[in-house]
């Protein structure tokens, strides 16, 4: 059975951002192709240079069908079908209930759940033509407890990308397609070094039994992973990195 992904071609989301970009850079080490989307068209495409030829920049909004399906023709003829799909884009909200406008949760879940579906949707029929593909969405261990910080429109979007996650599994698993999530909390990014306050911070550190942050690059690995044709028998399963928030 073959371990590596060469020469396979993977779509990355919030692929500007620190884990997004921690993801790129491990892909890239195993000699994928990497299209990297994400709206941040300047620093999408400053980063992407640093990578050489074998990374993609493209500016793309998630939440919009047609222009997904666009791109997706777009990329067949410059860099063929999409192999690996991480679906990692996301957005955060603290707002409890009673705080949480109409607009406000409309825009979260547009954003971190059906981004999600329409590139899910959009990829799948690929996949399947050649046997064999793999889609990782990105949940939280908001959806698994309600969060420590999250807000309700965030925890309801994350549970709501465990539920794709596992409707997607069982529905490609005979086309050679796997669907996976992984569930992390608080990784080193700017929602936790700039959407909190240092006391909140403190706080949290004083939950995780392994009394730090997560690693972007520590996301990285486990994805990684869940790409590799080696974990082709794992599908709708729900990889938790929390550093001992919760067990499942």
């Amino acid at each position: 059975m073959p371990s590596s992904i060469e020469g396979r071609v993977a779509l990355v989301t919030g692929a500007a951002g620190a884990m997004g970009l921690a993801v790129v850079r491990a892909l890239v080490e195993e000699t994928a192709t990497v299209v990297m989307v994400d709206l941040a068209r300047q620093r999408l495409q400053e980063l992407a240079s640093a990578f050489g030829a074998r990374v993609v920049p493209v500016v793309l909004d998630i939440t919009d069908p047609r222009a997904i399906e666009k791109e997706l023709v777009h990329l067949r003829g410059s860099v063929g079908g999409i192999d690996i799909l991480v679906n990692n884009a996301g957005i955060l909200s603290n707002n409890k209930s009673q705080t949480t406008t109409p607009e406000e949760w409309r825009k979260v879940v547009e954003v971190n759940l059906n981004g999600m579906f329409y590139l899910s949707r959009a990829v799948i029929p690929g996949m399947k033509e050649k046997g064999w593909g793999r889609i990782v969405n990105v949940s939280s261990l908001a959806a698994q407890t309600g969060g420590l910080t999250a807000g309700t429109a965030y925890s309801a979007s994350k549970g709501g990308v465990i539920s794709l996650t596992r409707s997607l599994a069982a529905e490609t698993a005979p086309f050679g397609i796997t669907a996976n999530a992984v569930a992390p909390a608080y990784v080193k990014t700017p929602m936790v070094s700039e959407q909190l306050t240092e006391e909140e911070r403190q706080e949290i550190l004083k939950k995780i039994p392994v009394g730090r942050f997560c690693e972007p690059e520590e996301f990285a690995h486990v994805v990684l992973f869940l790409v590799s044709p080696l974990a082709g028998f794992i599908t709708g399963d729900v990889i938790n990195l929390n550093g001992g928030l919760y067990f499942n």
